[in-house]
């Protein structure tokens, strides 16, 4: 028998997909008629990001500026950011707590909680550098694992991220991938012409940024990124032989994809790869990092590169840019194997899980019988953590 669901607290961040997946799927979470209670850390949130929260009638956004657990020296502010999050679920009586940070599943919530694994340090470290790292994490891993631990049901956008997180922190109750979505009605074909484009972090060495500058000298259409150089933490990354957009609105990178006929991303590291989903949507054909996520996401509808060889990058792009037929080839097969990769399809899984959860966990979380007080969704909460 299932559960029902009325309401989640859900944690998210200010900062790159995981804002983007939360609003995706608390959108598609609404035909299910549940509410999402979203508690935003990481950041001040954009006026775009506040007014994409509210635009959607089933959300109830609270906002602080805690700093996120892979920041540096976060541990007070993770421990604020708990705390607060402990009081917003006294306040709301929610069914489940979604959390898509590692550390805040050991609180002592009152609700079941599942882990969302976006990405970590150590995988990052591992992908990217080529060894988890030595000084200073410590704390990070400790506190990962016992999250992860702590949990109810752990996922992941894809089942290579999931085993990373097993590998490195197990053992705890993984319950399988669930993979992102984007709605294509946001993403659509326009009126190609001779661009490569790129989009992302471009302060994480994790998106290869580099080796797309090394390779935009060789190649003969101009290569146009959007994306913040401002790394969270201090430093600014400087770009050289690409046209740099700098941080652009959710239209604009749209109306971007639309227009581009190449979407790269040289990935060393990328969990899941939203961009590369709105570029297959907006017809691009995609060349992407050879790793086992992006494998697992695009199989066959994308051509891959090693991150490491600038020198292959340039020869594919090139071997693209003469071969035109090639080009529409390769973005049909990514716009069909796209059209998996729905809204729908990824809160019925979270609805799945959910229900799967609370199912098991009845007779341990037992204070349900006060469910559906709380406040009307629908507004920003603005709340400033010390």
């Amino acid at each position: 028998m299932k559960t029902p669901i009325h309401r989640i607290l859900m944690s998210t961040d200010s900062i790159g997909g995981v804002w983007t997946y939360s609003i995706e799927l608390a959108r598609a979470l609404s035909f299910f008629d549940i509410e999402v209670v979203l508690a935003s850390m990481g950041g001040p949130l954009s006026a775009e990001q506040q007014s994409e929260a509210m635009a959607l009638p089933n959300v109830t956004l609270f906002q602080s500026s805690c700093k996120l657990e892979w920041m540096a020296d976060p541990w007070e502010d993770v421990a604020g950011a708990g705390k607060w999050m402990l009081e917003l679920e006294a306040e709301l009586n929610p069914d489940l707590i979604h959390l898509n940070q590692y550390a805040l599943a050991s609180l002592p919530w009152r609700s079941p909680t599942i882990v969302v694994g976006h990405s970590c340090v150590y995988s990052w470290f591992r992908a990217v550098r080529g060894s988890y790292p030595r000084n200073g994490w410590q704390r990070y891993r400790r506190e990962t694992a016992a999250g992860l631990r702590a949990a109810q049901g752990v996922t992941a956008p894809t089942g290579a991220m999931l085993r990373s997180l097993l590998e490195i922190y197990g053992p705890f109750n993984s319950c399988g991938p669930i993979y992102n979505g984007r709605d294509r009605l946001d993403f659509r074909p326009g009126e190609k012409t001779s661009i490569v484009f790129s989009a992302g972090r471009l302060w994480d060495e994790a998106k290869n940024t580099a080796a797309l500058e090394c390779a935009a000298g060789e190649i003969a259409w101009p290569v146009y990124v959007a994306g913040e150089t401002d790394h969270p933490d201090g430093g600014t990354r400087c770009l050289k032989n690409v046209v740099h957009l700098g941080r652009i609105s959710a239209r604009a990178m749209s109306k971007w994809l639309g227009r581009s006929s190449i979407y790269v991303l040289p990935a060393r590291y990328e969990p899941f790869g939203l961009t590369a989903l709105e570029a297959a949507l907006s017809g691009c054909a995609l060349v992407l990092g050879n790793i086992p996520t992006l494998r697992e996401v695009w199989k066959d509808a994308a051509v891959y590169v090693p991150p490491e060889r600038p020198d292959v990058l340039s020869a594919v792009l090139n071997h693209l840019i003469h071969n035109p037929e090639q080009i529409t080839k390769l973005a049909r097969s990514a716009a069909a194997r796209a059209l998996r990769y729905t809204p729908e399809s990824m809160a019925k899984g979270y609805v799945d899980l959910y229900e799967r959860i609370l199912a098991q966990t009845k007779s341990t979380f037992s204070h349900r019988a006060h469910r559906g007080a709380g406040r009307k969704s629908g507004r920003v909460e603005i709340t400033t953590i010390p």
